[in-house]
């Protein structure tokens, strides 16, 4: 089955097929990466550019890795070594890309709107891998991925988004994709960094993350986004640590199994502490290998290809 849209912009609108036929796709590929040679011919002959705005680790290297997994060619581009840096447009960029011949973008901006701005300007297939505060769609659909995979289910699981909600785009795709798919969502953080009106997405909100933690399955776990911030949101990052980091004695407390996710990178000591971030009840390395997986499978079903992944 395809997919019912050529991009990945964004998860707002995706239906729950769409999503549930990407996680299916990818629980094949997963089983892939666990082969002595996890490769597989699937996107031989296809290009793709990994168009990098932004800073990134795991995106970036995971999307490459999945291209290469997938026997694609794959070509980077980075602002510091490009004509950006003498005044060229991103319109002119990009069109100057396609014109090489490509066949799928990847691509991560600081401006939200981006990739669906790439939509009106070239014929591949456009990917987003962060826009702005807007959506990150694949964080979400590995974060969806890795709880199906632990629980085998989404419906009804209840998932606490605990941090800077306001400036991520990681909680705006986990927001609409889980209620795609029946789980149930809190939001919880400061009042400063919690946008207003925010329950008309069809979530709870508290501002109190014992409350939180008492009510929820898993605990999705933001970092302060201090790079999008304007400054006096919170008094002190050991006050946010505080009165919101996640803490063996808070987990304790609750007396019950919780999951701990992250999207990285985390800052220690900060929302999350150490000892947490890596107990046996965090699924955090989980998820980046499970990343590989769910961006092989957008990839695939994007591609148009029909070839067997196997």
């Amino acid at each position: 089955m395809p997919l019912q849209q050529k991009h990945l912009l964004g998860l707002e609108g995706v239906s729950a097929e769409d999503i549930s036929l990407i996680l299916d796709t990818a629980t094949t590929f997963r089983e892939i990466l666990d082969r002595p040679i996890p490769k597989v011919p699937t996107l031989r002959g296809l290009t793709v550019v990994n168009l990098f705005y932004e800073a990134s680790t795991r995106t970036r290297i995971s999307f490459e890795l999945a291209e290469k997994r997938l026997s694609a060619d794959s070509v980077n581009f980075t602002t510091s070594t490009s004509s950006v840096k003498k005044g060229e447009t991103l319109k002119d960029t990009i069109r100057n890309i396609e014109a090489m011949k490509i066949d799928m973008v990847v691509v991560r901006h600081q401006a939200a709107g981006v990739p669906r701005f790439l939509t009106q300007c070239v014929d591949a297939a456009i990917i987003n891998a962060g826009d702005g505060m807007h959506e990150h769609p694949t964080q979400a659909l590995l974060d969806m991925f890795t709880l199906r995979e632990k629980f085998a289910k989404l419906q009804g699981l209840r998932v606490a988004i605990i941090g800077d909600i306001s400036h991520s785009r990681v909680a705006g795709s986990n927001i609409r994709g889980l209620k795609a798919m029946g789980a149930e969502v809190m939001l919880c953080g400061p009042k400063t960094l919690i946008p207003r009106d925010v329950e008309k997405f069809g979530v709870q909100v508290t501002y109190d993350v014992e409350d939180a933690i008492a009510w929820a399955d898993v605990l999705n776990v933001l970092r302060i986004q201090l790079e999008r911030q304007e400054a006096g949101l919170f008094p002190t990052l050991r006050e946010y640590h505080a009165e919101f980091g996640i803490t063996q004695q808070r987990l304790e407390r609750a007396k019950k199994d919780i999951t701990i996710m992250h999207p990285g990178p985390i800052n220690r000591g900060v929302e999350l502490d150490a000892d947490v971030a890596d107990a046996e009840y965090s699924v955090i390395l989980n998820q980046v290998t499970n990343g590989v997986a769910v961006r092989m499978a957008v990839l695939y079903l994007l591609s148009g290809n029909e070839e067997s992944v196997s």
